[in-house]
């Protein structure tokens, strides 16, 4: 459960644009994205925890929560970049970098784009590691959905579906847990602008066909930077198959399945969690970018089949030897 003491949000404005963000604690500092249709307060389970020991910002992007929902640059690299000038503004040269789902492949853009700033890379239910996606998200790119979506978020009807949902949720079926967060993010879509800023986010990643965006081209780079891939066993909107595509990309990342868990793993076994993401930071040593090691990387990346690469479609590991945290 979130603590009865979360942190206080604040603001900053950057380009013109108000920002909100926690920040907790002392120390080294983890950031953490959220989701699609999220904000901070998904990361409210872990964030006292992982305050004890390192400062814990949590920022809500464009278009999300209490920032501001402009008619903006919504890519993944828009977003890295947004990231890398609030550090900035905030005085924080370099972070651990944990993305969910959406803010994962943010992470993983910030850390591709900004090595030199990047410590480590902790993906969470993460984007950008295979096509499939739940069928409602590629839903948000079909026309019509911004109206439509403005006919069911009207009082009576969100209230009744997120009443729903809710319920749903508290049934403790397994493939339902998520329904929870479903129903906030179902609630937050009552506002045009945050439609219309999820429609735009939604349709720079994903297609008909699933997810556009991969980390298949340039994963080869994570050999020079601590990665560890997080999962929850029974995630329904991006399979946990994915974690074996990120193991075959990224051998050398730590792969860690948290069983009895779904698309929020952080919230369903929040101890759990914290206790991954702290020992992950404290056995592993920061990344140091490299220049020269970098350049060799990128050279030896040129050899890679284009393709392939490009198709993001790498051969799928079985998860039957990936660790699976104990309860």
């Amino acid at each position: 459960m979130p603590s009865n003491s979360s942190p206080q949000v604040e603001h900053v404005t950057v380009h013109g644009h108000r920002r909100a963000f926690v920040r907790a604690g002392s120390g080294p500092v983890v950031l953490l994205l959220h989701g699609l249709g999220c904000d901070h307060t998904t990361w409210d389970p872990v964030i006292t925890s992982l305050s004890r020991t390192h400062t814990v910002l949590a920022p809500d992007l464009l278009g999300h929560g209490s920032s501001d929902k402009p008619r903006a640059d919504y890519s993944v690299g828009g977003y890295a970049n947004g990231m890398r000038d609030l550090l900035t503004v905030l005085g924080i040269d370099t972070a651990t970098v944990v993305g969910h789902s959406f803010g994962g492949g943010v992470a993983m853009q910030f850390a591709y784009q900004y090595p030199e700033r990047t410590e480590r890379l902790v993906l969470v239910g993460s984007g950008g590691l295979g096509p499939e996606v739940h069928p409602a998200i590629r839903a948000i790119t079909t026309p019509g959905f911004h109206q439509v979506m403005g006919v069911l978020t009207a009082p009576g009807l969100r209230h009744a579906a997120t009443t729903t949902l809710r319920v749903l949720a508290g049934t403790g079926v397994s493939r339902l847990r998520d329904l929870d967060e479903v129903a906030a993010i179902y609630d937050s879509f009552k506002d045009p602008s945050a439609r219309a800023a999820i429609r735009h986010v939604v349709r720079a990643v994903v297609d008909w066909r699933g997810q556009v965006v991969t980390m298949a081209d340039r994963a080869y780079l994570t050999e020079a930077m601590p990665m560890c891939v997080v999962w929850g066993s029974d995630d329904m909107v991006i399979p946990a198959r994915h974690a074996g595509t990120a193991r075959t990309l990224a051998p050398t990342a730590r792969i860690e399945i948290i069983p009895n868990a779904g698309h929020f793993p952080h919230r369903d076994h929040p101890e759990r969690f914290a206790r991954i993401v702290r020992d992950f930071i404290r056995t592993t040593e920061p990344s140091r970018h490299d220049r020269d090691r970098w350049r060799e990387l990128l050279h030896d990346g040129a050899a890679l089949a284009p393709a392939e690469a490009a198709a993001g479609d790498a051969p799928v590991a079985p998860l039957d030897d990936v660790r699976a945290t104990p309860a």
